[in-house]
């Protein structure tokens, strides 16, 4: 009897098994990373922005108000808490024109945009300082303690980096907001701070490679995310409203011709930065 050819080999040892496990191990091989993504987003929430943003928004008649709103608003207030009082020493204290000119534009500016902050939070029930914080009063140090020059230069870029600052934060709210109290405080800001940059830089004292730097190395406005809705209250509390000192009249008996002066006038003549050395 003859002896049987060996039978040959069958399965995943076989050389169409072989190929066909290769594939499926790379197959494996590449879904992995994309399970584990979407892994980790379910498990962080990073996948579902809209959830997120539902859970720190609270429902007003003006709209859903966000964590982000609450903080735009706040951050308004709190501008004009140190910004007006730096725009009076400038309009005291400058030296030139266009310093004194960038002073008046911030105290108007400021007294306006906190009228429509305590309006826009009186209306959404949310409390409001009436103190401006750590950082702001340090600054408003370095402003009574210069003089001169001095004054001129520390009033101009400290107040040109804060505006720098804070003009990314107004433009993220502007185009995020789904409450139209806030859409139209973005409105006012957005257009306040855009005067007062121009202004600022308009003084020529503008260092912009150390704006630049200090902008970079800062980043935008810090915004402690909260992960509960915004403290709504029936009661915000009493807020002191923002007001210029009042402007001896060398005449108190003539009327004066215009008591509310539009914000909007004429900046001074444009002016370049000095080199950089």
């Amino acid at each position: 009897m003859r002896p049987r050819p060996p039978v040959q080999g069958r399965g995943i040892i076989s050389g169409t098994g072989l190929v066909v496990l290769c594939l499926a191990a790379t197959l494996v091989a590449l879904l992995l990373p994309v399970l584990s993504y979407l892994g980790r987003s379910d498990e962080d929430g990073s996948d579902g922005g809209v959830d997120v943003l539902n859970a720190q928004s609270v429902v007003t008649p003006y709209g859903p108000l966000s964590a982000l709103d609450q903080e735009f608003v706040t951050k308004v207030r709190l501008a004009g808490l140190w910004e007006l009082p730096a725009g009076v020493q400038a309009e005291e204290k400058g030296t030139t024109d266009a310093v004194r000119t960038a002073g008046r534009h911030l105290v108007d500016g400021h007294t306006f945009l906190d009228e429509r902050a305590r309006d826009v939070a009186a209306k959404l029930g949310l409390p409001l300082p009436n103190e401006p914080d750590e950082q702001q009063r340090t600054w408003l140090a370095e402003l009574d303690a210069a003089r001169g020059r001095a004054f001129d230069w520390t009033f101009a870029n400290t107040l040109r980096v804060a505006h720098g600052r804070v003009f990314s934060l107004v433009a993220q709210v502007r185009a995020g907001t789904r409450n139209s109290l806030v859409r139209a405080l973005a409105d006012d800001a957005n257009s306040t701070v855009l005067d007062h940059i121009r202004v600022l830089e308009a003084t020529g004292l503008v260092d912009y490679d150390a704006l630049a730097r200090e902008l970079a190395t800062g980043g935008p406005p810090s915004s402690t995310r909260s992960t509960a809705p915004p403290g709504l209250t029936g009661d915000p509390g009493t807020v002191v409203p923002l007001s210029p000192p009042p402007d001896p009249d060398p005449n108190p008996t003539d009327p004066d011709p215009n008591p509310n002066p539009d914000p909007s006038y004429s900046l001074p003549p444009a002016a370049t930065s000095p080199p950089s050395s």
